[in-house]
Order: structure tokens, then C-alpha cells, then sequence
């Protein structure tokens, strides 16, 4: 087989870009049309008091005798249009965002397809396990997200009040703005092992390095589940900060030590 050149390389990468927007399209115009049956069970799911994750929280309020209200609340929240172009506009953009979200798999396809011809053998079985990690990461983020933490934020955020002369209305582009986030952060967030994995592959970290500032990691999961999850108990924060501390500790057994080179062995000796 002949060896191919950077501008070949270059024509296989702008036909990898060519399928994966083809692919992005194609969702987006079927989300598109399914939009207003997806936005009225799936995306406005949470807003309603028979979500299934609020009739878990009272089942097992009920089921060991809890009487707060975090498990016996009645819930549900009533949206408003301020903005005459936000329906067509959230409506675009909620289809493009459910279709690169949905398209995730077949990204990683294609990257799959586009960097294995210049692995080795030894290394390809590694790089498809970790893409193939990657993608089922990503949909369990986006899954816990959806079920749990945004649940969780709405029913507290809606409900807060800073003053009793004041109502709480929920706008249409808030809701939706801080839903995408929400969702899509957790996403990202349990990409972790993934990301480690490529920077141990670079040589700028590994196992003894995580090892070592494991309490620094903790401070800051505790810190980024408090932003994403903004709810105050405990509860909804351990929701965030378990799995990502878990995702840390996979991390970690992921990877393995640097090779320790000659120049290393002889400072140690010295």
C-alpha cells in the first residue's frame, strides 16, 4: 500500500468532516420535526410532578418514613414566552443540540476510522477501548444529568424565594439555557478517564502524579459539582461529586507510571 501524503491525509479529514456534518443535518432535520412531541415529554419532563425521578424521591420518602420536604414535595413549574422569535429559535437550536449529543457514537466512529491506520497493532486495541469507554461515558453523564441533577436544580432554583413580594416566573430561554448546560456539563464531565487517558499518552501525567494530588482533586470536584449543582444540600451535591470522584479513581487505573529513562535513574542514584 502506498504511503499517503499530508494533502491525502487532508482530503481523507475533510471527507471525515464532510459524513460527520451529513450525519448532524440529517438528525437535526428529524429531531426537527419530531420537536414538539420531544419537547413536551422529554425536555419539559422535569417541569411536571409525575417526573420519574420526584416519584422516586417520594417512594422513598415513604417507603423509610421521611416526612421533608425534599421527598414529599408536590411539584411543577409553569413556563412563559417573553420573546416573540424564542420558540423558532429554541426550536433550531434544541434539535441541533439533541442531534450532536445523539451523534456522539458515530463521531467517535469516525475517528476511530480516521487515526487507527496509523497505530500499531498494540496500539489500536487500546485507542478503541478508550473511544469506546469515551462514548459510553459521555450518554451515562448526559443520562444522570437529565434524571438527577437538573431535576434536582430546577425544583430548587424554581422554588427559591428571595422575598415573599416577589413570584417566581420561569422564562422559556432560561429554562432551556440552564437545561442544555446542566446536561451537556455532565456529559463532558464524565469524559474524565477519557481526557486522562490522552494526557498520560502525551507524557503529561500519570499515575503516581494523580496519586499524589488526589486531595487537590477532591477539593476541586467538591467545588465544580457546588457550581454545576448551585442547590445547597448535600444530597443533590453528593449526586455530582461521588461520581466524579469515582471517574478519578478509574482515572487512575487507567493509566500507568512513566518508564523511568537513564538521566532519571542516575539523578536518583546521585
Amino acid at each position: 500500500m502506498a504511503e499517503m501524503t499530508f494533502w491525502d491525509h487532508l482530503d481523507d479529514l475533510r471527507r471525515v468532516l464532510f459524513r460527520v456534518i451529513g450525519v448532524w443535518f440529517v438528525l437535526a432535520i428529524g429531531y426537527f420535526i419530531a420537536m414538539p412531541y420531544l419537547f413536551d415529554h422529554v425536555i419539559l419532563a422535569p417541569c411536571h410532578n409525575d417526573f420519574i425521578f420526584y416519584d422516586l424521591l417520594r417512594y422513598i420518602g415513604e417507603r423509610f418514613n421521611l416526612t421533608d420536604d425534599f421527598f414529599t414535595q408536590e411539584f411543577h413549574v409553569k413556563l412563559v414566552n417573553i420573546n416573540l422569535a424564542a420558540p423558532f429559535f429554541i426550536h433550531m437550536s434544541t434539535a441541533f443540540w439533541m442531534s450532536i449529543v445523539t451523534a456522539m457514537p458515530y463521531l467517535f466512529y469516525e475517528v476511530w476510522r480516521f487515526i487507527s491506520p496509523a497505530l500499531y497493532p498494540n496500539e489500536r486495541k487500546g485507542v478503541q477501548k478508550a473511544l469506546t469507554l469515551g462514548t459510553g461515558m459521555f450518554f451515562i453523564g448526559v443520562l444522570l444529568g437529565y434524571f438527577m441533577v437538573y431535576p434536582l436544580a430546577l425544583r430548587f432554583l424554581s422554588t427559591y424565594q428571595l422575598s415573599a413580594e416577589v413570584e417566581n416566573i420561569l422564562s422559556l430561554n432560561s429554562y432551556i439555557d440552564n437545561f442544555m448546560m446542566l446536561v451537556l456539563c455532565m456529559g463532558l464531565a464524565f469524559e474524565l478517564p477519557l481526557v486522562t487517558w490522552l494526557l498520560s499518552l502525551m507524557g503529561l501525567v500519570d499515575r503516581t502524579f494523580l496519586r499524589k494530588y488526589r486531595r487537590h482533586a477532591i477539593v476541586i470536584i467538591v467545588v465544580a459539582s457546588a457550581i454545576i449543582t448551585p442547590t445547597g444540600d448535600p444530597f443533590t451535591l453528593s449526586v455530582v461529586a461521588i461520581p466524579l470522584y469515582l471517574l478519578y479513581e478509574m482515572s487512575i487505573l487507567m493509566i500507568k507510571d512513566k518508564k523511568k529513562t537513564e538521566d532519571d535513574i542516575e539523578l536518583v542514584e546521585e
